[in-house]
């Protein structure tokens, strides 16, 4: 029965996990594209801009340790 329900835990993982890894990208693509059509003022390009870099590079990051099944909350069983 264990067994069983540490099967179940680690594919709930894995699928919220790539769940999390389309919506960092996906908002990194709508904020790259202005989406949310916010103010064209430099200052909120330069927000806008800022924020998708940051999204992106973290949904990369986040890909990489899915990919490579790193979890630094996961038991060595």
């Amino acid at each position: 029965m264990s067994n069983s329900s540490n099967t179940v835990t680690r594919l709930l993982r894995a699928f919220f996990g790539i769940f999390m890894v389309v919506v960092y990208l996906g908002m990194a693509y709508l904020l790259a594209m202005n989406y949310f059509d916010w103010d064209a003022t430099p200052f909120w390009i330069a927000v806008r801009w800022g924020m998708a870099a940051i999204f992106g590079l973290y949904g990369i990051y986040r890909g990489y340790r899915q990919i490579k099944g790193i979890d630094y909350y996961r038991n060595n069983e």
